[in-house]
């Protein structure tokens, strides 16, 4: 929005006569000595299960090695203000399994009695979804304070103009008027860590067939496979909380 049809005005027209040097502020009574301090929530193992069909480029003789790495992309504790530890607080786990997968793929030029062969790899993200409840909390959340918003009005008496008795008028509030009282919270959002990860993985071809040309009779190639995994990981749920930290040194000393 330009401001050509309003000279120099902006959006938002700001009193600069409003005192700008100064705020007001008041200590928060009865706060012991506190520091903000990630707190551990919950310490849990996951498990899942994965089925993926992967399609390889080049027709493969073998698979050398998988090289693997969990990578976790959302990792979110559902906390709400009515939450309650005791019956658990569903946890939103989001992520992929990175396999670098090397492997072997015949020559055009290899001889009928021998297999001359390439090295090739590829990559692949194999996603994941889960949720999981968490029961057994180590230390309880602190849950999030709702904000607040309450609208209120003023009585006002009106004249109704022509077509009404002089003496009658319309008794409601003003609609040329908004009131509001509105308070926010920002809370301490938990967060995760990962720990740990162990895969243990079926790779099966489903499309082998024999090498041609008179090849050795157990050689042949294949470009599909079915990867049957299931995976397991550790993650750390944390939040920061304010701590007394003058109990930590008492319990400490």
């Amino acid at each position: 929005m330009t401001n050509e049809h309003h000279g120099s005005r902006g959006c938002v027209n700001v009193n600069k006569s409003a005192s700008r040097n100064e705020c007001i502020n008041v200590p928060t009574p009865g706060l012991p000595a506190l520091a903000n301090l990630p707190v551990t929530l919950a310490d849990i193992t996951v498990s899942d299960h994965l089925v993926a069909d992967i399609h390889f480029p080049d027709p493969v003789l073998e698979i050398k090695d998988i090289k693997k790495r969990v990578k976790i992309v959302q990792c979110r504790l559902l906390l709400g203000p009515a939450s309650d530890p005791d019956t658990g607080i569903p946890l939103f786990i989001k992520g992929f399994i990175r396999k670098n997968i090397q492997y072997a793929t015949p020559c055009h030029h290899s001889k009928s009695d021998c297999v001359s062969s390439e090295m090739r790899s590829l990559t692949v993200d194999v996603p994941f979804e889960c949720v999981t409840i968490i029961t057994d909390f180590l230390t309880d959340p602190v849950l999030p304070t709702p904000n607040t918003r309450e609208e209120f009005d003023f009585f006002r008496a009106q004249n109704l103009g022509h077509g009404y008795p002089e003496k009658d008028q319309m008794l409601s509030s003003d609609l040329s008027q908004f009131h509001q009282v509105s308070t926010q919270f920002y809370n301490q959002i938990p967060f995760c860590e990962l720990v740990s990860s162990s895969i243990v993985q079926w790779d099966e071809a489903v499309d082998r067939y024999p090498l041609p040309h008179n090849a050795p009779f157990e050689e042949g190639t294949f470009q599909n496979i079915v990867e049957k995994t299931f995976l397991q990981f550790r993650v750390r749920v944390y939040q920061n909380q304010q701590v007394d930290i003058t109990e930590l040194l008492d319990n400490n000393g």
